[in-house]
């Protein structure tokens, strides 16, 4: 039982991973550019 709830705690935290640009725009009320830009430049800075 527990190895299941571990397994659906591991899928949520992988889709929330790649759905972020979207779960962040409707929680932020921002666009989803404008969302994936910041995301892109935090993850271009040196």
């Amino acid at each position: 039982m527990k190895f299941l709830v571990l397994l659906v705690i591991i899928g949520a935290v992988i889709a929330a991973y790649q759905f972020r640009v979207q779960i962040l725009s409707r929680v932020l009320g921002q666009p989803e550019s404008r969302i994936k830009r910041q995301l892109e430049r935090r993850k271009n800075r040196p």
